[in-house]
């Protein structure tokens, strides 16, 4: 297979798999068919045979790959910095992914009861290591006299569930940072200043 077919191909599953998650977070895992994400791409529901076999291969494709790909970007970003700043990082990109690139998807790890118990599994460790990129750098912020919170989980939990609401509430790069500022308060840390347009 040449480069350039590789790389369609790839362009294309990655458009199945991101369609797919935005129907899935919209509707929950009994309300989608391979025929509703077939209708939202415009394609035959025979040309997603292709690629997938069955529903069940197509979402857990879609939780794997969007769950690996958000996590390995917080993962990503430079360590370097005080926890406050490598935190106010993390919350930024979260929410900045969440909003421009996943907004419906997002709700597809939410774990919901009603979900098969491979795919729920499967969220379930996918969320534990998102969580861990933030725990770690809360801990630490905790241990050198950074942070100050009540409680680790109450805190990181807050967190999460403002966050899975950013596409509802933010719009632009001046919500993103008005939501990590008011995020950083969860932890003892006021918002930075930004000047006069902030």
């Amino acid at each position: 297979m040449s480069q350039r077919v590789a790389r369609k191909r790839g362009q294309r599953v990655r458009a199945i798999l991101t369609a797919a998650a935005e129907l899935f977070g919209e509707r929950g895992y009994a309300g989608v068919s391979l025929e509703d994400v077939a209708d939202r791409l415009d394609v035959t529901k025979g040309s997603l045979y292709y690629y997938f076999a069955s529903k069940d291969e197509l979402v857990t494709a879609a939780i794997e790959t969007l769950g690996t790909d958000w996590t390995d970007r917080l993962e990503a970003l430079p360590v370097a910095g005080t926890p406050p700043e490598r935190l106010r990082a993390l919350l930024r990109e979260h929410i900045r992914i969440a909003v421009r690139e996943y907004p419906a998807a997002l709700r597809m790890f939410l774990v919901p009861d009603e979900w098969p118990q491979e795919q729920r599994s499967r969220i379930t460790a996918l969320r534990r290591r998102h969580d861990a990129v933030f725990r770690a750098v809360v801990e630490e912020g905790l241990r050198n006299g950074a942070f100050t919170v009540v409680a680790v989980d109450p805190t990181l939990q807050a967190m999460h569930a403002a966050m899975s609401q950013a596409p509802v509430w933010v719009r632009d790069d001046r919500g993103i940072d008005q939501l990590a500022d008011t995020l950083m308060m969860l932890v003892g840390v006021g918002p930075v200043s930004r000047g006069s347009g902030a």
